[in-house]
Order: C-alpha cells, then structure tokens, then sequence
C-alpha cells in the first residue's frame, strides 16, 4: 500500500505491506537506520520518532496510518532546543552504550519544544519511557536541565 509521508521534511511515497511499522518502514525501506528496535512493544522507547510534532513509538505505529503525515527521525531533528541537547549529552557525557540515545535525545527534544524550562519532575514524567540499561538516568536529566539553560 503506497502512502504518503514526509519524512525530515522531505517528501516520500512508500509502498509496504498493510500494517508495517514504521520503524520498519524507516529501517529497512528507507535504510535510515538511527530509530533503532529495542523491545518490539513501545516499552523501552528506543525506537521513538516525532509524528506531527509528537514523540511516538514507531515500532508499533503501523505506516499506512499515516498518510500524510510529518516525521522526524533522530537523523533530521534540528533547531536551537536539538542542537543544545546533543552538546548538553556530550558535556555530561551520557551515552554509554548509546543504544537508547536516539530515543531519548527525540523525547528530550520533544520535551523542550513543548516546555523549554522543565522541572525535575516534567522531565521524569517526559522521559518515562524511554529505558537505559545502563541507567544514565541522573545524566540524562542533567543534561536535559543544561541543554534547557541554553535555548
């Protein structure tokens, strides 16, 4: 089924199966690679992306629900709030791994755009679901309140 997206703010017809997340949909037929699969389930949030302005878990977001829409993948978020959190995430030193950061870098900026002087506890309820097996979550907020600081 073909549909229409616009996808960092180019536009895209994309013809996968009925019902292909898209995550897949990004990953695989697009070979953009950076929205990553962690759980398959929207638990763990690594796979999350804006549609229209909002964070989504793209895993089990199925494409041709989306005709039409806008999305941003990790690969085209831009702006003063994006650029601030990946040099906030580099000064604190964040990633570890780095499984989970293009998930969390897209909440954090979804974040910012929404509320560009979050509490301690905006931030706990914005990142809620987005997982870090190495628990980075002290860091993350950190550097959430320093990238916050400079937009």
């Amino acid at each position: 089924m073909a549909v229409r997206l616009t996808i960092n703010g180019e536009p895209k017809t994309v013809d996968a199966a009925p019902g292909t997340p898209l995550l897949w949909v990004l990953r695989d037929h697009l070979k953009m690679t950076g929205t990553k699969f962690g759980c398959g389930v929207a638990q763990c949030g690594a796979c999350t992306v804006h549609i229209d302005g909002s964070p989504t878990r793209s895993c089990i977001t199925p494409h041709d629900s989306l005709d039409g829409a806008e999305i941003k993948t990790i690969e085209g978020v831009d702006g003063r709030a994006a650029d601030a959190i990946r040099e906030a995430w580099i000064e604190n030193q964040v990633p570890q791994c780095g499984y989970c950061q293009s998930g969390q870098i897209m909440s954090a900026a979804a974040l910012l755009a929404e509320n560009p002087s979050p509490s301690d506890a905006d931030i706990d309820s914005a990142m809620s679901g987005n997982l870090c097996r190495c628990a980075t979550y002290m860091s993350i907020r950190r550097a959430i309140k320093d990238a916050a600081s400079k937009v």
